[in-house]
Parts: structure tokens; C-alpha cells; sequence
């Protein structure tokens, strides 16, 4: 049969090839992108400087403001007002940031911790030891730095504030290095960086909390036990585990505990088991297999309606044999790095430069030196906190150095430890109420984690210029 299409069917035909091949190169290039390790970090610094240029720009300052402040509780109220009922309340667009999108990031934080604890590098004392001590000292060094400036202060209270690593920021930089770098110093980072987030996420809960109410952190703790239990009887649906976990942040929310923590709370408590066994998967695999090849020698149309049965069940089989902890941990991920940290460093790094503020190293017995004591802590403090514990760790005989790795290597990725961003910004929020503290602290935080990381990478290729993985 000749072809009936015409010149002008052709040409629309060449335009819908040419457009569908470049969506699928714009495709593989971003997700080519989105696996670099430094990819997070980059997007981040855009999304700092963006912010900072719209707090500072005199066209979108009060745009900026207005649009962080912006009520968005939602009201339910009948014309006799017998029915008044606003939820959540007191939520404008940084808090529903803050305390609403930052839970998937604390979740994810959670999933990560759980899965390090359990089958990773901290699930063995000999494989602990070292990352745990590490994070201990470089959590411990920079808050006694910080209270040595601030100690009688009404600035004592962001002692927490420089004890944080950005994971996200220190591995980047650390894969820049690429094959400079030994593996073990890399897995050793890693375990330090989950270490720590637990620690941070163990000061939020501890000390910048507010008055506990307890009747809904009691119901909230209710509903996590009844989960726990569902997770030891083996149900493994994901919908059982995921809607109470927004019940469980509203109460939460009302509880006076921070919001964020329900989420590595909920992440504890998600099933890692897959719905179906090792032995199940291979044998289910094969049967489908078979009644695949079977059908396919019968008909040579691929996929017919039987076949499309099989492979819908094969999907079920592998999506059911990788454990729900998984399979939300790697769906949430790109979502956590690309999306939700981006905005958090829009809404809470856009910062007002004042002189004021820019003064880190201004001191005065009234109000203490906020920004000296975060900038210092997180440039020395942190260094200094992980290397001397892991030094004593090492020569006390408690751990054993990572494979290949000398002490100056080791000083080097400390330097990175004192990267501090997501979780320094976060904390410093919860610290303080008073603005000029609050922009202080954060310009000290910015300032003191790209000081940091330059002198993390300055010595890492001073330190490490010929290693092989």
C-alpha cells in the first residue's frame, strides 16, 4: 500500500519526533544531573543567594515578607458560631514550611538514620564506635565554644545552633574530590552525618520545645504504639502507616513538641521487611516467566490482554519485595533534596543585610556574641570536636582507623563537619525570638559554613592529592 500522507503530514509528523527527542534528552540530562552528589548543595546555593537578593531588593522585599506571613489556616465556622474551628492554627506560609514541609525532610532524615542503625554502618559496635564518638565531640566542642562567649546571656539559649553538618553540603564537596578520596573516609563521613542529624534531632526534642501539652502528645503516642503493633504482625500496606502519620502530626503540632519530629517518629516506626520473601519473589519470577513465554508462542502480539496480566503482576511482585522504609526513602529523596530543602533555604535564608548584622564578631555583656560564637564554633569547634574524639577513640583502642586513611585526611573531612546550613537555620529559628538575634545568627551560620567548606576542600586536596579508590 503507497503512503496517502501528505507533505504536510510528514512535517507535523518530523515536529512530533523532533520535540519528543528533545524531551527525552532534557530528561536524561536532569537526571543525570539529580545523581551528582554535589547536585543538592548547587541548588541550594542558588536558592540561598535568591532568597537574599529578594529580602534586600527594594521591589520584592515587602513582597517577600508579606508572602512568608500570609495566613493559611483554614476556618470552619457556622452563622451562629456554634461550629468555630481553625486548623492548623496560627499557620502562615514559613510556618506551613517550617513545621509542615520540613516533616518529609525529618521523615526522610528518619528512614536514613533507621536504615544506618540497622543493616548500615552503625549497625555493629566495632562499625559505630568510631562515627558515634566523632559526632559526640564535634556536637559537644561547638556548643561549649558558643556558651564561652554567651554563657549569662539571653543569647545562651542558641548554644545548639553550630553542634549541626549539613550532610547534603559535606558530601558534595567531599565527591568534587572524586577518586582523591579513599572509600572509607566517605562511609566514615556518612555515618558521622547520620550520627549527628540524630543528635540535632535529639536537641530539637529536648531543649527548644515549647510547654508540653500532654493530653495530645499522650493520643499521638497512642496511635504510634497501635502502628508499632501493626509493624510486628507484618502488615506491610503502606496505606496503614502513611494517613494516621498526618493525625499524628497534628497532634504533634498542638502538643508543644515540634511538628517536624513526628516525622523521623513515623519513620522509626515504618516496616522494613517487603511483603514478600526472597524465596516467594524467585518463585513467583519464574512462574510468570513461563506463562509469559507460553502466551508469547501462541500469539505474537506483545503485550495481549493475558500478558499485560502477568505484568502487572510482576510489577506487584518486585514493588512488594522491597521493604516500605525502601521504597519511600528512594521515591522522597529527590523530592526532599530538589523541592523541599530548596524552599526551606527561600523562606529562611533570606535575610536583611544590616551592619548590625554583619557584625558576627561584636561583643557586649548584655547580649552576648551570637554570631562569634556560631561562626567560631562551626570553624573550629566542629573540626576540632571530631578529630581530638576520634583521636582518643583510635589511640584508646575503643575503635580502629578507617582503612587507608591517615590522620591529616581524617582533619580535613572534619573541616567539614563545620558546613552547618539545614539544620543550623532550623534551630537557630527555634532559638530565639527576637529578629536581630535570629538574622544574626543566621548570617554567622552562612558565614561560618562557607568558611568551612573552603577550608575542608583547601585540605583535602592539600592532604590527599594521589589517593586511589
Amino acid at each position: 500500500m503507497s503512503d496517502q500522507r501528505t507533505p504536510q503530514d510528514h512535517a507535523e509528523l518530523f515536529s512530533r519526533y523532533s520535540w519528543v527527542r528533545k524531551r527525552h534528552r532534557l530528561d536524561e540530562r536532569r537526571r543525570r544531573f539529580m545523581r551528582v552528589p554535589w547536585a543538592g548543595g548547587a541548588v541550594l546555593m542558588l536558592c540561598v543567594a535568591a532568597a537574599m537578593l529578594l529580602a534586600n531588593l527594594p521591589s520584592t522585599a515587602m513582597y517577600y515578607e508579606h508572602v512568608l506571613s500570609t495566613d493559611l489556616s483554614l476556618l470552619i465556622e457556622s452563622p451562629d458560631h456554634v461550629v468555630d474551628l481553625v486548623f492548623p492554627r496560627d499557620m502562615n506560609v514559613e510556618k506551613l514550611i517550617n513545621d509542615g514541609l520540613m516533616v518529609i525532610f525529618f521523615f526522610v532524615v528518619g528512614l536514613e538514620i533507621k536504615r544506618e542503625i540497622v543493616c548500615g554502618e552503625l549497625s555493629t559496635a566495632r562499625k559505630a564506635i568510631l562515627p558515634v564518638m566523632a559526632a559526640a565531640g564535634g556536637m559537644l566542642a561547638p556548643a561549649l565554644i558558643y556558651l564561652a562567649f554567651n554563657h549569662g546571656t539571653p543569647a545562651a539559649h542558641g548554644w545548639g545552633i553550630p553542634t549541626a553538618t549539613d550532610i547534603a553540603f559535606a558530601i558534595g564537596i567531599l565527591s568534587l574530590m572524586g577518586d582523591r578520596v579513599p572509600v572509607s573516609l566517605k562511609i566514615f563521613l556518612t555515618a558521622l552525618a547520620v550520627v549527628d542529624d540524630l543528635g540535632a534531632i535529639l536537641v530539637i526534642a529536648i531543649f527548644y520545645g515549647g510547654a508540653v501539652k500532654w493530653g495530645f502528645l499522650f493520643l499521638a503516642l497512642a496511635i504510634m504504639a497501635g502502628l508499632y503493633g501493626l509493624n510486628r504482625l507484618g502488615e506491610t500496606r503502606i496505606s496503614y502507616f502513611l494517613i494516621p502519620a498526618f493525625v499524628v502530626w497534628g497532634l504533634f503540632y498542638y502538643s508543644g513538641i515540634h511538628a517536624t519530629l513526628s516525622g523521623v517518629a513515623m519513620a522509626m516506626i515504618i516496616p522494613m521487611r517487603p511483603r514478600y520473601s526472597k524465596p516467594y519473589f524467585f518463585r513467583q519470577l519464574r512462574n510468570f516467566t513461563r506463562s509469559l513465554e507460553r502466551v508469547r508462542e501462541e500469539d505474537e502480539r506483545f503485550p495481549d490482554a493475558e500478558q499485560r496480566y502477568y505484568l502487572q503482576r510482576m510489577k506487584d511482585l518486585s514493588y512488594n519485595s522491597i521493604g516500605m522504609s525502601y521504597r519511600l526513602e528512594d521515591l522522597l529523596a529527590p523530592y526532599v533534596t530538589f523541592i523541599i530543602m530548596p524552599i526551606f533555604a527561600l523562606a529562611n535564608a533570606g535575610v536583611r543585610i544590616d551592619l548590625e548584622y554583619l557584625d558576627i564578631f561584636r561583643y557586649s555583656s548584655e547580649g552576648g556574641a551570637v554570631g562569634m560564637g556560631i561562626f567560631l564554633g562551626l570553624l573550629v569547634g566542629k573540626p576540632l570536636g571530631i578529630f581530638l574524639t576520634s583521636w582518643a577513640a583510635v589511640k584508646s583502642g575503643f575503635a580502629e582507623m578507617p582503612g587507608g586513611v591517615s590522620w591529616r585526611m581524617l582533619l580535613a573531612v572534619a573541616c567539614l563537619g563545620g558546613i552547618g546550613f539545614t539544620m543550623s537555620i532550623f534551630v537557630d529559628a527555634l532559638a530565639f525570638d527576637e529578629e536581630f538575634f535570629v538574622n544574626q545568627g543566621k548570617i554567622a551560620i552562612l558565614l561560618g559554613s562557607l568558611a568551612s567548606a573552603l577550608l575542608g576542600a583547601l585540605l583535602i586536596r592539600a592532604t590527599m592529592p594521589a589517593v586511589k579508590n
